[in-house]
Protein backbone atom coordinates (compact mmCIF):
# COMPACT_ATOMS: atom_id res chain seq x y z
CA UNK A 1 0.00 0.00 0.00
CA UNK A 2 1.23 3.14 -0.95
CA UNK A 3 1.77 5.56 2.21
CA UNK A 4 -0.66 8.61 1.28
CA UNK A 5 -3.49 5.44 0.65
CA UNK A 6 -2.62 3.81 3.83
CA UNK A 7 -2.42 8.00 5.89
CA UNK A 8 -5.43 8.55 4.21
CA UNK A 9 -7.15 5.16 5.81
CA UNK A 10 -5.41 6.09 8.66
CA UNK A 11 -7.58 9.57 9.21
CA UNK A 12 -10.69 8.02 8.36
CA UNK A 13 -10.69 5.06 10.54
CA UNK A 14 -7.70 4.72 13.06
CA UNK A 15 -8.13 6.59 16.46
CA UNK A 16 -4.91 7.36 17.96
CA UNK A 17 -4.25 7.38 21.73
CA UNK A 18 -5.18 10.95 23.08
CA UNK A 19 -6.35 12.39 19.66
CA UNK A 20 -9.05 13.63 18.18
CA UNK A 21 -11.12 11.37 15.40
CA UNK A 22 -10.67 12.05 12.40
CA UNK A 23 -7.09 13.25 13.70
CA UNK A 24 -5.52 16.69 12.78
CA UNK A 25 -2.08 15.77 11.97
CA UNK A 26 -0.73 12.58 10.21
CA UNK A 27 1.77 10.12 12.08
CA UNK A 28 5.28 8.58 11.05
CA UNK A 29 4.62 5.42 8.99
CA UNK A 30 7.17 2.69 10.53
CA UNK A 31 8.12 -0.24 8.10
CA UNK A 32 10.11 -1.96 10.43
CA UNK A 33 12.56 -1.31 13.66
CA UNK A 34 15.81 -3.51 14.72
CA UNK A 35 17.87 -2.57 17.81
CA UNK A 36 17.31 0.92 18.96
CA UNK A 37 16.20 2.52 15.51
CA UNK A 38 12.79 2.82 13.63
CA UNK A 39 12.50 2.70 10.03
CA UNK A 40 10.04 4.86 7.94
CA UNK A 41 8.07 4.25 5.24
CA UNK A 42 8.40 7.49 3.59
CA UNK A 43 11.04 10.11 4.72
CA UNK A 44 10.16 12.70 7.51
CA UNK A 45 11.90 16.14 7.66
CA UNK A 46 15.14 14.39 6.08
CA UNK A 47 15.19 11.50 7.99
CA UNK A 48 13.96 7.54 7.13
CA UNK A 49 15.33 6.27 10.31
CA UNK A 50 14.47 7.36 14.04
CA UNK A 51 16.49 6.74 16.97
CA UNK A 52 13.83 5.52 19.58
CA UNK A 53 14.08 7.33 22.96
CA UNK A 54 10.97 6.25 24.09
CA UNK A 55 11.00 2.67 24.43
CA UNK A 56 7.85 2.66 22.48
CA UNK A 57 6.33 4.28 25.85
CA UNK A 58 8.37 3.00 27.79
CA UNK A 59 8.16 -0.74 27.07
CA UNK A 60 10.95 -2.01 25.02
CA UNK A 61 13.86 -1.99 27.08
CA UNK A 62 16.25 -4.26 24.96
CA UNK A 63 14.95 -2.53 21.67
CA UNK A 64 13.33 -3.97 18.50
CA UNK A 65 13.96 -7.48 16.87
CA UNK A 66 15.73 -8.67 19.50
CA UNK A 67 16.85 -12.71 18.57
CA UNK A 68 16.54 -14.00 21.92
CA UNK A 69 12.72 -12.35 22.16
CA UNK A 70 11.83 -13.43 18.46
CA UNK A 71 12.91 -16.83 19.73
CA UNK A 72 10.82 -16.82 22.28
CA UNK A 73 7.54 -15.96 20.47
CA UNK A 74 8.59 -17.99 17.56
CA UNK A 75 9.02 -21.44 19.76
CA UNK A 76 5.73 -20.69 21.73
CA UNK A 77 3.81 -20.41 18.47
CA UNK A 78 4.32 -23.69 17.26
CA UNK A 79 3.28 -24.99 20.51
CA UNK A 80 0.26 -22.90 21.16
CA UNK A 81 -0.38 -19.25 20.53
CA UNK A 82 -3.61 -19.31 23.11
CA UNK A 83 -5.55 -20.67 25.47
CA UNK A 84 -8.26 -20.19 27.69
CA UNK A 85 -7.11 -19.61 31.69
CA UNK A 86 -10.15 -20.89 33.18
CA UNK A 87 -9.92 -24.39 34.17
CA UNK A 88 -6.52 -24.61 32.10
CA UNK A 89 -2.94 -23.88 32.93
CA UNK A 90 0.29 -23.51 31.06
CA UNK A 91 3.67 -23.71 31.64
CA UNK A 92 4.93 -20.52 30.68
CA UNK A 93 2.26 -18.81 33.00
CA UNK A 94 3.02 -20.41 35.75
CA UNK A 95 6.66 -20.11 34.90
CA UNK A 96 6.54 -16.33 33.98
CA UNK A 97 4.08 -16.31 37.99
CA UNK A 98 6.84 -18.06 39.62
CA UNK A 99 9.35 -16.08 38.29
CA UNK A 100 7.75 -12.32 39.30
CA UNK A 101 7.05 -13.54 42.72
CA UNK A 102 11.17 -14.80 43.21
CA UNK A 103 12.48 -11.21 41.66
CA UNK A 104 9.64 -9.17 43.13
CA UNK A 105 10.07 -7.96 47.02
CA UNK A 106 8.85 -10.19 49.72
CA UNK A 107 5.69 -11.16 51.04
CA UNK A 108 4.31 -10.73 47.83
CA UNK A 109 3.48 -14.37 46.45
CA UNK A 110 0.27 -14.48 44.35
CA UNK A 111 -0.03 -13.31 40.72
CA UNK A 112 -3.05 -12.27 38.43
CA UNK A 113 -2.28 -11.86 35.11
CA UNK A 114 -3.96 -9.77 32.71
CA UNK A 115 -3.73 -7.82 29.02
CA UNK A 116 -2.73 -4.12 30.18
CA UNK A 117 -1.35 -1.95 32.56
CA UNK A 118 -4.88 -0.05 33.78
CA UNK A 119 -6.62 -3.50 33.84
CA UNK A 120 -4.06 -4.42 36.37
CA UNK A 121 -4.76 -1.41 38.46
CA UNK A 122 -8.19 -1.91 38.26
CA UNK A 123 -7.69 -5.33 39.58
CA UNK A 124 -5.73 -3.97 42.72
CA UNK A 125 -8.18 -1.58 43.65
CA UNK A 126 -10.68 -4.39 42.89
CA UNK A 127 -8.16 -7.01 45.40
CA UNK A 128 -8.48 -4.44 48.24
CA UNK A 129 -11.76 -3.68 47.89
CA UNK A 130 -13.22 -7.13 47.93
CA UNK A 131 -10.26 -8.11 50.78
CA UNK A 132 -12.03 -5.46 53.44
CA UNK A 133 -15.91 -6.44 52.01
CA UNK A 134 -14.74 -10.44 52.38
CA UNK A 135 -13.33 -9.69 56.46
CA UNK A 136 -16.81 -7.81 57.18
CA UNK A 137 -15.69 -4.35 57.11
CA UNK A 138 -17.20 -2.78 53.61
CA UNK A 139 -16.92 0.73 55.11
CA UNK A 140 -13.43 0.45 53.63
CA UNK A 141 -13.28 1.46 50.02
CA UNK A 142 -11.87 4.67 49.42
CA UNK A 143 -8.59 5.21 48.15
CA UNK A 144 -5.68 7.97 48.74
CA UNK A 145 -3.16 9.09 46.70
CA UNK A 146 -0.67 11.86 45.88
CA UNK A 147 -1.57 14.58 43.39
CA UNK A 148 0.43 14.37 39.85
CA UNK A 149 -0.34 10.90 39.39
CA UNK A 150 -1.38 8.73 36.68
CA UNK A 151 -2.58 5.04 37.00
CA UNK A 152 -4.32 4.36 33.62
CA UNK A 153 -6.85 4.82 31.65
CA UNK A 154 -9.93 2.57 32.76
CA UNK A 155 -12.48 3.70 35.55
CA UNK A 156 -10.82 2.80 38.84
CA UNK A 157 -7.64 4.12 37.83
CA UNK A 158 -8.80 7.53 36.55
CA UNK A 159 -10.08 8.47 39.70
CA UNK A 160 -6.89 8.27 41.47
CA UNK A 161 -5.13 9.89 38.89
CA UNK A 162 -4.65 13.69 39.44
CA UNK A 163 -8.08 15.62 39.48
CA UNK A 164 -7.37 18.76 38.66
CA UNK A 165 -5.23 19.96 35.27
CA UNK A 166 -4.65 15.70 34.86
CA UNK A 167 -6.35 14.21 31.13
CA UNK A 168 -8.86 12.66 33.12
CA UNK A 169 -10.44 16.10 34.67
CA UNK A 170 -12.77 16.57 32.52
CA UNK A 171 -14.64 13.10 34.33
CA UNK A 172 -14.30 15.53 38.08
CA UNK A 173 -18.05 14.73 39.78
CA UNK A 174 -18.36 11.36 37.83
CA UNK A 175 -16.04 9.59 39.30
CA UNK A 176 -15.79 7.96 43.02
CA UNK A 177 -14.30 11.08 45.12
CA UNK A 178 -10.95 10.00 46.37
CA UNK A 179 -8.90 11.28 49.25
CA UNK A 180 -5.77 13.63 47.67
CA UNK A 181 -3.10 15.10 49.67
CA UNK A 182 -0.32 17.60 48.00
CA UNK A 183 2.17 16.04 45.24
CA UNK A 184 5.49 14.72 47.25
CA UNK A 185 8.55 17.28 47.29
CA UNK A 186 11.41 15.79 45.63
CA UNK A 187 13.78 16.00 48.63
CA UNK A 188 12.66 14.54 52.36
CA UNK A 189 10.34 16.85 54.39
CA UNK A 190 8.89 15.69 57.56
CA UNK A 191 6.48 18.47 57.21
CA UNK A 192 5.35 16.79 53.98
CA UNK A 193 5.81 13.14 56.10
CA UNK A 194 3.65 13.90 58.87
CA UNK A 195 0.96 15.22 56.58
CA UNK A 196 1.18 11.56 54.90
CA UNK A 197 0.56 10.31 58.47
CA UNK A 198 -2.17 12.66 59.28
CA UNK A 199 -4.53 12.06 56.70
CA UNK A 200 -3.99 8.32 56.20
CA UNK A 201 -4.75 8.41 60.06
CA UNK A 202 -7.44 10.63 59.41
CA UNK A 203 -9.64 8.82 57.00
CA UNK A 204 -8.45 4.88 57.96
CA UNK A 205 -11.93 3.99 58.42
CA UNK A 206 -12.50 4.35 55.06
CA UNK A 207 -9.78 3.82 53.10
CA UNK A 208 -9.52 0.51 51.36
CA UNK A 209 -5.83 1.56 50.60
CA UNK A 210 -3.03 4.21 49.36
CA UNK A 211 -1.84 3.96 46.12
CA UNK A 212 1.03 5.85 44.71
CA UNK A 213 3.99 5.25 41.75
CA UNK A 214 7.11 4.64 43.63
CA UNK A 215 9.88 7.15 43.23
CA UNK A 216 8.56 8.10 39.64
CA UNK A 217 5.45 10.12 38.97
CA UNK A 218 4.74 9.04 35.03
CA UNK A 219 2.63 10.53 32.77
CA UNK A 220 0.79 12.41 35.24
CA UNK A 221 3.89 15.14 35.61
CA UNK A 222 7.27 13.22 35.33
CA UNK A 223 7.96 14.36 39.18
CA UNK A 224 10.07 12.55 41.45
CA UNK A 225 10.71 12.08 45.01
CA UNK A 226 12.22 10.64 48.10
CA UNK A 227 12.11 6.56 48.16
CA UNK A 228 11.73 8.28 52.31
CA UNK A 229 7.84 8.60 51.62
CA UNK A 230 7.61 5.27 50.65
CA UNK A 231 8.56 3.76 54.08
CA UNK A 232 6.20 6.40 56.05
CA UNK A 233 3.50 5.16 53.64
CA UNK A 234 4.41 1.91 54.54
CA UNK A 235 4.70 2.16 58.17
CA UNK A 236 1.34 4.32 58.45
CA UNK A 237 -0.65 1.51 56.69
CA UNK A 238 0.44 -0.67 58.84
CA UNK A 239 -0.36 1.66 62.09
CA UNK A 240 -4.23 2.29 60.36
CA UNK A 241 -4.98 -1.16 58.98
CA UNK A 242 -4.85 0.59 55.71
CA UNK A 243 -3.41 -1.99 52.36
CA UNK A 244 -0.53 -0.18 50.36
CA UNK A 245 -0.27 -0.99 46.80
CA UNK A 246 2.35 0.51 43.99
CA UNK A 247 1.61 1.10 41.07
CA UNK A 248 5.40 -0.01 39.26
CA UNK A 249 4.03 -0.33 35.39
CA UNK A 250 6.09 2.65 34.38
CA UNK A 251 9.52 2.05 36.86
CA UNK A 252 9.00 -1.60 37.31
CA UNK A 253 12.22 -3.80 35.52
CA UNK A 254 15.00 -1.71 36.08
CA UNK A 255 13.96 2.33 34.93
CA UNK A 256 14.77 4.20 37.89
CA UNK A 257 18.12 2.36 38.53
CA UNK A 258 17.06 -0.61 40.87
CA UNK A 259 14.58 -3.65 39.96
CA UNK A 260 11.95 -2.21 41.30
CA UNK A 261 11.77 1.67 42.41
CA UNK A 262 10.39 -0.13 45.97
CA UNK A 263 14.18 -1.72 46.31
CA UNK A 264 15.15 2.04 47.01
CA UNK A 265 12.72 2.24 50.28
CA UNK A 266 13.07 -1.57 51.15
CA UNK A 267 9.74 -1.93 51.83
CA UNK A 268 7.11 -4.19 50.40
CA UNK A 269 3.52 -3.21 49.18
CA UNK A 270 0.60 -5.52 49.71
CA UNK A 271 -0.63 -4.99 46.05
CA UNK A 272 2.10 -4.04 43.18
CA UNK A 273 0.96 -3.60 39.67
CA UNK A 274 3.81 -4.17 36.87
CA UNK A 275 3.05 -3.76 32.89
CA UNK A 276 4.79 -1.80 30.40
CA UNK A 277 8.82 -3.40 30.06
CA UNK A 278 7.36 -6.96 31.36
CA UNK A 279 7.67 -8.18 28.09
CA UNK A 280 10.29 -6.33 26.75
CA UNK A 281 7.48 -4.44 24.32
CA UNK A 282 6.70 -7.44 22.37
CA UNK A 283 3.12 -8.17 23.12
CA UNK A 284 0.51 -6.33 25.68
CA UNK A 285 0.35 -8.15 29.41
CA UNK A 286 0.41 -6.81 32.72
CA UNK A 287 0.85 -8.33 36.61
CA UNK A 288 -1.15 -7.75 39.71
CA UNK A 289 0.82 -9.08 42.60
CA UNK A 290 -0.20 -9.21 46.48
CA UNK A 291 0.36 -10.59 49.66
CA UNK A 292 -1.07 -13.87 51.55
CA UNK A 293 -2.89 -11.74 53.31
CA UNK A 294 -5.20 -10.15 50.34
CA UNK A 295 -5.85 -13.06 48.57
CA UNK A 296 -6.80 -14.44 52.32
CA UNK A 297 -9.33 -11.91 52.87
CA UNK A 298 -10.49 -12.66 49.73
CA UNK A 299 -11.06 -16.23 50.38
CA UNK A 300 -12.83 -16.31 53.23
CA UNK A 301 -15.60 -14.09 51.89
CA UNK A 302 -18.99 -14.94 51.10
CA UNK A 303 -18.28 -14.54 47.28
CA UNK A 304 -14.51 -16.13 47.86
CA UNK A 305 -13.43 -15.81 44.19
CA UNK A 306 -11.92 -12.88 42.28
CA UNK A 307 -14.63 -11.56 40.16
CA UNK A 308 -12.13 -11.40 37.28
CA UNK A 309 -11.03 -12.93 34.48
CA UNK A 310 -10.12 -11.52 30.74
CA UNK A 311 -10.15 -13.52 27.86
CA UNK A 312 -6.32 -13.27 26.95
CA UNK A 313 -5.12 -13.63 30.81
CA UNK A 314 -2.18 -15.53 31.17
CA UNK A 315 -1.97 -15.51 27.17
CA UNK A 316 0.69 -18.00 26.41
CA UNK A 317 2.68 -15.87 23.74
CA UNK A 318 2.41 -12.94 26.00
CA UNK A 319 3.92 -15.52 29.11
CA UNK A 320 6.66 -16.85 27.18
CA UNK A 321 8.17 -13.80 26.21
CA UNK A 322 7.78 -12.05 29.13
CA UNK A 323 9.81 -14.90 30.74
CA UNK A 324 12.24 -14.56 28.35
CA UNK A 325 12.93 -10.24 28.54
CA UNK A 326 13.19 -11.14 32.52
CA UNK A 327 15.59 -13.35 32.26
CA UNK A 328 17.52 -11.40 29.28
CA UNK A 329 17.30 -8.38 31.70
CA UNK A 330 18.84 -10.35 34.02
CA UNK A 331 21.33 -12.33 32.61
CA UNK A 332 23.44 -8.94 31.90
CA UNK A 333 24.52 -6.29 33.94
CA UNK A 334 21.60 -4.05 33.70
CA UNK A 335 21.88 -1.43 36.23
CA UNK A 336 25.77 -0.55 34.72
CA UNK A 337 23.87 0.12 31.57
CA UNK A 338 20.85 2.42 33.37
CA UNK A 339 23.54 3.97 35.29
CA UNK A 340 25.93 4.58 31.95
CA UNK A 341 22.62 6.07 30.44
CA UNK A 342 21.69 8.00 33.48
CA UNK A 343 25.13 10.03 33.37
CA UNK A 344 24.67 9.82 29.85
CA UNK A 345 21.18 12.37 30.27
CA UNK A 346 22.70 14.57 33.21
CA UNK A 347 25.30 15.20 31.13
CA UNK A 348 23.79 15.42 27.38
CA UNK A 349 20.64 17.47 29.01
CA UNK A 350 22.70 19.95 31.16
CA UNK A 351 22.93 22.65 28.36
CA UNK A 352 19.17 22.45 27.50
CA UNK A 353 18.75 23.94 31.42
CA UNK A 354 20.24 27.60 29.64
CA UNK A 355 17.71 27.50 27.06
CA UNK A 356 14.82 29.81 27.46
CA UNK A 357 11.44 29.18 28.69
CA UNK A 358 13.11 25.63 30.33
CA UNK A 359 12.20 25.21 33.98
CA UNK A 360 13.95 22.63 34.84
CA UNK A 361 16.50 19.53 33.62
CA UNK A 362 15.76 16.57 35.86
CA UNK A 363 17.21 12.92 35.54
CA UNK A 364 16.66 9.61 37.58
CA UNK A 365 17.80 6.30 35.89
CA UNK A 366 16.69 5.62 32.43
CA UNK A 367 14.89 8.94 32.64
CA UNK A 368 15.35 12.44 31.36
CA UNK A 369 13.05 15.22 31.81
CA UNK A 370 12.99 18.70 30.27
CA UNK A 371 10.00 20.42 31.87
CA UNK A 372 9.34 24.08 30.08
CA UNK A 373 7.28 27.37 31.70
CA UNK A 374 4.84 26.83 29.36
CA UNK A 375 2.82 23.78 27.24
CA UNK A 376 4.61 22.43 24.44
CA UNK A 377 4.18 23.11 21.11
CA UNK A 378 3.78 19.43 20.58
CA UNK A 379 3.77 19.91 16.56
CA UNK A 380 7.07 21.90 16.48
CA UNK A 381 8.90 20.17 18.61
CA UNK A 382 8.46 17.06 17.64
CA UNK A 383 9.41 18.15 14.33
CA UNK A 384 12.83 19.68 15.28
CA UNK A 385 13.01 16.36 17.47
CA UNK A 386 12.72 14.39 14.22
CA UNK A 387 15.10 16.84 12.30
CA UNK A 388 17.39 15.60 14.97
CA UNK A 389 16.87 11.86 13.87
CA UNK A 390 15.09 11.31 17.13
CA UNK A 391 11.67 9.82 18.27
CA UNK A 392 10.32 11.94 21.00
CA UNK A 393 6.23 12.23 22.25
CA UNK A 394 6.06 15.65 24.46
CA UNK A 395 2.96 15.80 26.55
CA UNK A 396 2.23 19.21 28.61
CA UNK A 397 5.05 21.02 29.41
CA UNK A 398 7.29 18.45 29.12
CA UNK A 399 9.94 16.74 26.86
CA UNK A 400 10.94 13.79 27.88
CA UNK A 401 13.23 10.47 26.99
CA UNK A 402 13.04 6.57 28.57
CA UNK A 403 15.44 5.45 25.82
CA UNK A 404 16.10 1.69 25.82
CA UNK A 405 18.58 -0.02 28.20
CA UNK A 406 20.33 -1.27 24.70
CA UNK A 407 21.16 2.55 23.48
CA UNK A 408 24.36 3.30 23.12
CA UNK A 409 26.39 6.00 23.91
CA UNK A 410 26.37 7.79 20.59
CA UNK A 411 22.67 7.06 20.07
CA UNK A 412 22.23 8.86 23.59
CA UNK A 413 24.02 11.94 23.16
CA UNK A 414 21.60 12.25 19.80
CA UNK A 415 19.08 11.73 21.50
CA UNK A 416 19.99 14.51 24.09
CA UNK A 417 21.01 16.77 21.29
CA UNK A 418 16.71 15.79 19.71
CA UNK A 419 15.40 16.79 23.29
CA UNK A 420 17.90 20.21 23.30
CA UNK A 421 16.13 20.93 19.43
CA UNK A 422 12.92 19.72 20.59
CA UNK A 423 12.78 22.07 23.64
CA UNK A 424 14.45 25.03 21.62
CA UNK A 425 11.35 24.74 19.03
CA UNK A 426 8.75 24.20 21.47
Amino acid sequence: MRNDELLALDRAHVWHPYGPMPGRTDPLVVASASGVRLRLAEAAEGRDELIDGMSSWWSAIHGYNHPVLNEAVRGQLDRMSHVMFGGLTHEPAVRLAARLVEITPEPLRHVFLSDSGSVAVEVAVKMCLQHWRSVGRPGKQRLLTWRGGYHGDTWQPMSVCDPEGGMHELWSGVLQRQVFVDAPPVAYEESYAELLRTEIARHADELAAVIVEPVVQGAGGMRFHDPAYLKVLREACDAHDVLLVFDEIATGFGRTGTLFAADQAGVSPDVMCVGKALTGGYLSMAATLCTSRVADGISQGEVPVLAHGPTFMGNPLASAVALASIDLLLSRDWAVDVKRIEAGLRDGLAPVADLPGVKDVRVCGAIGVVQLDHDVDMAAATRAAVRAGVWLRPFRDLIYTMPPFVTGDEDLARICAGVHAAAAAG
